[in-house]
């Protein structure tokens, strides 16, 4: 498979999830993604991600407890949220020792997949994740072919349905983007074929998805490596109050009529419009 192939098969993956209709609670539509950075830190120092910069990114090995992710479910029961989690975040998930009692309790609340780069997978632990309430794991390839041989052998030994693990190939050089939708990170990070900054291009990631960091903090996706907004923490305030609020609105009402004035967003060349179209839609209807 190559560089532009395994992208679109990402793409296509997350149709059913991200490009649904959205749920609504008191008039308002809900995220149909929430990603978890479950821990703050990361094994690896990829050339295309910001941890490959102690300065920008350092690991600090800080963990998400389990108070706080109890605290999410509680809150998301409440608005009958029906949408699905992602572990992966800032960090490597698989580095929190407390993994399986998170996805417990984030499966009361709706389904759980998580990306890893699969460095502390083996036929032992990858069985326990399948037999745990985990939905999905999506594991990045990052070395080389040998890799794909060796997880499809180690799925074909433990009997694993193949769709339960998605093997992405993303181990192409710089030429090839990595086998990535590569963006800047907003604005820290320039290897491979970046696309230019449009500061008048629409965004929809604060319309269907939010970022939450290992502490409670949320942003507004994953491109804001440097942290640099916090729309509120679910340790002080509910999660629909921080999601509904006047802040984050400002920013998604913006982004949706293409507005891209405000840090983190005048930095970041994402596309931004890849999902989330009938999220938009329902926003700018309000």
């Amino acid at each position: 498979m190559n560089s532009k192939k395994t992208r679109l098969e990402n793409i296509k993956r997350k149709i059913p999830i991200l490009d649904r209709e959205p749920e609504f609670y008191n008039n308002i539509p809900l995220p149909s993604w929430i990603e978890i950075g479950i821990i703050d830190a990361c094994n690896r120092t990829c050339s295309f991600c910001p941890r490959s910069d102690e300065n920008i990114a350092p690991n600090t090995y800080n963990r998400t407890g389990m108070s706080l992710i109890k605290k999410l479910c509680s809150d998301l029961k409440k608005i009958k949220f029906t949408g699905n989690f992602c572990l992966s975040g800032y960090g490597e998930p698989t580095l929190n020792k407390n993994i399986f009692n998170i996805i417990d309790e984030l499966y009361s609340v709706g389904p759980v997949e998580m990306v890893t780069n699969g460095d502390t997978l083996n036929s032992k632990i990858l069985l326990k994740f399948y037999q745990s309430k985990l939905s999905k794991i999506v594991i990045s390839l990052y070395d080389g072919g040998h890799q794909l041989k060796k997880f499809k052998n180690m799925i074909n030994e433990l009997g694993i349905p193949k769709d339960f693990v998605i093997l992405r190939n993303t181990w192409y050089n710089e030429n090839h983007d990595f086998g990535l939708l590569l963006t800047n990170r907003a604005g820290i990070i320039d290897c491979g074929q970046q696309p230019k900054i449009d500061k008048n291009k629409s965004c929809y990631y604060p319309s269907y998805t939010t970022l939450l960091d290992w502490n409670g903090d949320i942003y507004l996706c994953t491109h804001d490596w440097q942290r640099r907004i916090v729309f509120g923490n679910i340790m002080q305030r509910d999660f629909f109050e921080i999601w509904s609020g006047s802040l984050m609105n400002k920013y998604r009402r913006n982004l949706l009529n293409g507005k891209r004035n405000a840090k983190p967003c005048s930095d970041c060349n994402a596309n931004g419009t890849v999902h989330g179209f009938k999220h938009s839609k329902a926003w700018k209807h309000l």
